[in-house]
């Protein structure tokens, strides 16, 4: 752990001192340093993951690939959603917007007095275990995305936006990031808040963050793979994942046209067993939402005719 953190922070800094520092003192942005350097850290990791996906899911999924793609230009459009979320271009949105609310809410609770409080300082000891202490905040976080995802397929104006990222029919490990940018504010905005009032540090919360960005994009693509009964049921895999997506199963409840659904973890299936929405079938079945197929509703096809439609859905006007 020691080891990789090492590694990680130099190269974090010997990136931010070679370009990100000199380019940011060019622009005058110099009193942004310190904003500059986490900024950095985000693009970092950006990049890693896009050599995970590229040198590893990419063969995976042409090697054990559950349907063929055929529609090359929505896989496109989602690659588009990748890179701007991991090379940092959804982070700096949230820099000049949601992170300085973020800043002066947290600090004026300080300065009322509002104690610092640790999730993890609730086990003796494991302070000084970092990667315990890393686990427990995975597990908290994990749980809390479990009940985004479920307010994201059980309100009806959420879903109008939700909708976006299960309206892809030709999935790919490039889906994940396919969603409107308003459902990525409001999953945003709850996550940075809660892992705040539960202390998660920074370097943590990026970590978690990481580990759940890639394992997101596994799950999303299009390879033929399970875990067996036991790995199905401490990893979600993208056979799991890939039936939240199907057809009138993933966002529907059972027999009825009414949202619900199943499979709603995000890296722990754990959640879906213990409160109900689990389901285990070894189907690989297509992906999409019913009203494209019955009622021809037209989602976008490109990124900003998507976020348009989007938007109309949200206000019933599509």
């Amino acid at each position: 752990m020691d080891f990789l953190t090492d590694l990680f922070a130099s190269a974090q800094g010997g990136l931010f001192e070679t370009l990100i520092q000199p380019l940011m003192f060019n622009l005058g942005m110099g009193n942004l340093l310190v904003d500059g350097f986490d900024a950095t850290g985000w693009l970092l990791v950006g990049v890693l993951q896009l050599l995970v996906l590229a040198g590893l899911i990419g063969p995976l999924q042409r090697l054990l690939p559950v349907e063929p793609v055929t529609d090359r230009a929505t896989v496109r459009v989602d690659m588009l959603y990748t890179f701007i979320h991991r090379l940092g271009l959804f982070r700096l949105v949230l820099f000049f917007t949601l992170d300085p609310l973020f800043h002066a809410g947290f600090g004026a609770l300080r300065v009322a007095g509002l104690p610092t409080f640790n999730l993890d300082a609730w086990w003796p000891g494991v302070t000084d275990l970092a990667w315990v202490s890393l686990l427990i905040y995975l597990v908290a976080l994990d749980c809390l995305n479990y009940w985004i995802h479920r307010g994201q397929h059980h309100f009806e104006w959420w879903w109008r936006l939700h909708a976006l990222h299960h309206a892809q029919r030709q999935m790919t490990m490039w889906s994940d990031n396919r969603n409107h940018v308003l459902d990525d504010l409001i999953k945003q905005t709850l996550v940075v808040v809660v892992a705040q009032l539960i202390g998660v540090a920074p370097g943590q919360f990026v970590a978690i963050v990481a580990l759940t960005q890639l394992s997101e994009s596994f799950q999303h693509a299009n390879v033929r793979l399970w875990f067996g009964r036991l790995g199905e049921r401490l990893w979600i895999s993208p056979r799991f994942h890939r039936l939240h997506h199907s057809v009138g199963i993933g966002h529907e409840s059972a027999g009825r046209h009414t949202l619900g659904g199943y499979n709603f973890g995000v890296l722990l299936p754990w959640w879906d067993m213990l409160f109900g929405t689990a389901n285990f079938e070894r189907r690989f079945d297509a992906t999409g939402v019913r009203d494209q197929i019955e009622q021809g509703r037209n989602y976008g096809a490109g990124f900003w005719a998507q976020q348009w439609q989007g938007l109309k859905r949200l206000v019933g006007r599509a």
